[in-house]
């Protein structure tokens, strides 16, 4: 019983492990199908390319999904209910997986789909049941899958809106009209048809149910070189924009005689394409003499394999195409060079209009093949490996040759000299366009560049060219490509010769300033990113008045002013447009900036207007010195400063007079005043000098004048005993005839002595000017001898009293008996003596 539990239990756990792992794996497939696909925000696209999914994630994909990209994954079989939650699905990709079934209910929930895409698959049939319900589809491309056979349903005849279909693959052997009569009831603008070597067998009359605008061939007829003519009998009186053969001859060379090109003189199109497979030249002169009986205008030889015929025999004229009346022939990435002179001549090329030889890396060019291009109006021998001696052969007269040559692209070479170019290419008289980018063009010495014609558009980018080199430049030009060069600099005198210019390209370079006076009053279109400039300003491109466009991104700024009001003016106006701004503009420097984005730096308004910047400094100065006269007014400073020097000025002149006269006075300052002054003198002025310690002796006429004796001679007395004279001024004194005699008895003692003894003290201000004519001696003394002004205030006075004592001098007099008769009176108000002698 124990061992029937066991089983039991073991059976149960055996169960829930499978659910377990099935759960599991379901939740991985999930995660793994998420993690696989990109699914855009709007949930309409999803992508899910080359993820190694071998099963379509349909349990992620949202029911809003436009387009599904599958390709690139191992998926082998579609299922029904893979794109069922899809109803809004038109753009399904399948290509390049391993598809060998597709069920036929798949897009039975899909009437909206437009663009079908199951390229390169593994299908053995046309799965024409699945394509049953997309009545809508637009472009379907089933080619390169397994099919042996090519046969198109009646489903077919209902796509009226199909515009592309491709179809076929490596293993049809079999073409019949069958396969493609569905087609004769719809105009499509593309049909490509593929199959290998393997094609063994074609059906006349199977491509003549096709109706197309562009019809591509990827028919390998090795086998059957033959059934090409039945092909192109088919295709007869059909109209055709282009007809494309895609490795027409996959492995062998075709060595017949029989002209199988015989049919394209009937078929109407405007372009045939030979891409890949393998030619010879008598293959190629079968084709070319077949073209130009047709009205094929285009012919493009795209990477074929070039051999040349053993068999062929050169008859001269004869052996040659020379009516092959082409608006263009494009030779491209083909290895045989000899393609050129395929027929030991270059008549083929004397009807073509423009021709286009492109990394065929031939090397030479010689004379007869510039005499063979009359009619050639676009050249382009871009991609090749040309050098100097080999384009340009100095035993070569190019006089008149190419008379009606416009454009000239010479790109992508080995060309070194620019003015043996410039030689060279002078002489196609109507030449307007030259591309000679990519080269290693240069200028030596001081080589001269003639052009002869006027070049309206230069191209010329990624060059070797130095500054100098612009002068070997045409300056006719309306368009110049200069980017790439490693040019550090311009020549504005070429700019200036160079007036019609409307477009300048000079971006990749090296350039480190932008010169000052360039001028190009045409230029419209400006491109300088790239460069090494840091500033721009203003002053930048203000003789460039037409200029509307401009690219100066990715240089290293720096962020200044001049910068930030060269945007924001620019950007303002909106007359010239800065197409780059502002991702490219980025701080260099200052170093606090540095990857600063240049629309990030805002330096300020009053920073950056000089002008507002200059007023605010008038002003900011005139307030300032308002501010100290202000000051200096409320404080007196001038007043303090004048006392100041006056007093130093005193001390110098004491120092400067030296030792005093040896004789002894009595008093050291004698003072002459109006009676009206009585009461300052008696109050203010005598109390501070004969305060001091020691104190000034002084001689007043109310005090000091012996009584009895004349006045004249008691003031002459007193003058010459006193040892300096101070003159109280005022209007008062000015009207005492009395005091006019002591002043000039002063000025008199004063002749043959130091003119300083005679003190002038204003008590009140007065003009000389105001003053009599008598008073001529008192106008000279007050213009030519500096004095001393009582002020008001009395904090003032404090330094009146310092100069009047620098004046004095030291109160050092020896203590000398006052002369006889003279007396110590009061202070009082007692009149002038002088004054009452009037009486």
């Amino acid at each position: 019983m124990w061992v029937f539990k066991l089983a039991v239990a073991a059976l149960v756990m055996s169960i829930l492990n499978v659910h377990i792992y099935q759960a599991v794996t379901i939740s991985i497939q999930r995660i793994e199908a998420s993690h696989f696909c990109s699914i855009s925000d709007d949930q309409r696209r999803a992508d899910c390319r080359g993820q190694h999914l071998d099963r379509v994630p349909k349990e992620n994909l949202p029911v809003s999904l436009e387009e599904l990209d599958l390709s690139h994954n191992s998926l082998q079989r579609i299922h029904n209910t893979d794109f069922s939650h899809l109803p809004r699905l038109t753009v399904l990709t399948l290509e390049y997986n391993n598809i060998s079934v597709i069920e036929d209910e798949v897009f039975a929930f899909n009437p909206l789909l437009e663009n079908l895409n199951i390229f390169n698959n593994s299908l053995m049939v046309v799965p024409n049941k699945a394509l049953a319900n997309l009545t809508r589809l637009r472009k379907l491309d089933m080619s390169n899958n397994f099919f042996s056979e090519v046969a198109l349903g009646e489903v077919f005849s209902t796509f009226t809106s199909l515009q592309e279909l491709s179809v076929g693959g490596p293993f049809v052997k079999e073409l019949k009209k069958s396969n493609l009569v569905v087609l004769q009831s719809i105009s499509l603008f593309k049909f490509a048809f593929k199959s290998g070597s393997s094609l063994l067998k074609y059906e006349p009359g199977s491509f003549g149910f096709v109706k197309t605008k562009n019809m591509w061939f990827d028919i390998a007829i090795d086998n059957i070189p033959h059934e090409l003519h039945t092909m192109l009998s088919d295709l007869a009186n059909k109209s055709f924009y282009a007809l494309r053969f895609r490795n027409l001859f996959e492995f062998v060379y075709y060595t017949g005689d029989y002209d199988i090109f015989q049919g394209l003189r009937h078929i109407g199109a405007q372009q045939l394409i030979f891409h890949r497979g393998k030619f010879n030249e008598n293959l190629l002169r079968m084709a070319l003499i077949n073209i130009q009986q047709s009205p094929i205008k285009a012919l493009g030889l795209l990477y074929i394999d070039f051999a040349r015929s053993p068999t062929f025999v050169d008859s001269g004229a004869g052996s040659s195409v020379t009516d092959l009346a082409l608006d263009l022939l494009v030779l491209s990435d083909i290895s045989n060079p000899d393609i050129l002179r395929f027929d030991w001549r270059f008549t083929w090329f004397n009807k073509v209009r423009r021709l286009t030889v492109k990394n065929v890396n031939f090397n030479f060019v010689p004379c007869d093949a510039w005499l063979s291009m009359d009619s050639m109006e676009l050249l382009d021998v871009s991609q090749n490996q040309l050098q100097d001696g080999y384009l340009i052969n100095r035993r070569c007269n190019y006089a008149g040759t190419m008379p009606v040559l416009d454009t000239f692209n010479v790109s992508n070479n080995k060309l070194t000299s620019l003015s043996g170019f410039a030689a060279f290419a002078g002489e196609f008289k109507r030449l307007q366009v030259l591309d000679v980018s990519y080269n290693k063009l240069q200028t030596v010495d001081d080589s001269v560049c003639n052009w002869k014609q006027n070049i309206s558009k230069l191209i010329a980018n990624h060059n070797a060219l130095e500054v100098t080199s612009l002068r070997c430049l045409p300056t006719t030009v309306q368009y110049l490509d200069l980017s790439f060069c490693n040019l550090d600099q311009l020549d504005v005198n070429y700019f200036r010769q160079a007036a019609n210019l409307r477009e300048l390209l000079l971006n990749g370079n090296r350039i480190k300033f932008i010169p000052s006076g360039w001028k190009n009053p045409n230029l419209q279109s400006l491109f300088l990113d790239g460069n090494s400039f840091g500033l721009l300003s203003m002053n930048s491109f203000k003789d460039m008045p037409s200029l509307l466009t401009l690219r100066a991104g990715n240089n290293p700024y720096h962020c200044t002013c001049d910068l930030y009001t060269f945007i924001q003016k620019t950007t303002s106006n909106r007359r010239v447009n800065i197409t780059d701004w502002p991702e490219n503009y980025k701080c260099y420097y200052p170093e606090h900036l540095l990857n600063t984005m240049a629309a990030d730096f805002f330096p300020g308004h009053v920073a950056c207007d000089i002008r507002l910047v200059i007023l605010i400094s008038v002003v900011t100065t005139a307030v300032v010195v308002i501010a100290i006269m202000a000051m200096c007014y409320l404080f007196d400073v001038p007043w303090y400063t004048k006392a100041t020097f006056q007093i130093i000025r005193a001390k110098y002149r004491a120092h400067k007079e030296g030792a005093r006269p040896e004789k002894d006075y009595s008093y050291h300052a004698f003072i002459s005043y109006s009676h009206s002054d009585a009461d300052w003198v008696n109050q203010q002025l005598l109390p501070c000098l004969e305060s001091t310690k020691p104190p000034y002796r002084v001689c007043i006429h109310e005090r000091d004048f012996t009584p009895g004796k004349w006045i004249i001679d008691n003031i002459i007395e007193n003058i010459e005993n006193s040892l300096k004279v101070i003159v109280v001024l005022s209007q008062h004194f000015v009207d005492s005839e009395w005091c006019n005699y002591e002043l000039y008895f002063a000025q008199q003692r004063a002749i043959g002595k130091t003119f300083s003894d005679v003190i002038l003290v204003v008590k009140e201000p007065i003009d000389p000017n105001s003053l009599p004519s008598k008073y001529c001696k008192l106008k000279k003394m007050l213009n030519t001898k500096t004095y001393l002004e009582w002020p008001q205030q009395p904090k003032q006075q404090v330094f009146f009293w310092a100069q009047l004592k620098s004046v004095l001098g030291r109160p050092s007099l020896p203590q000398h008996t006052p002369p006889p008769g003279s007396t110590r009176g009061s202070t009082g108000s007692a009149r002038s003596v002088s004054e009452l002698a009037q009486l």
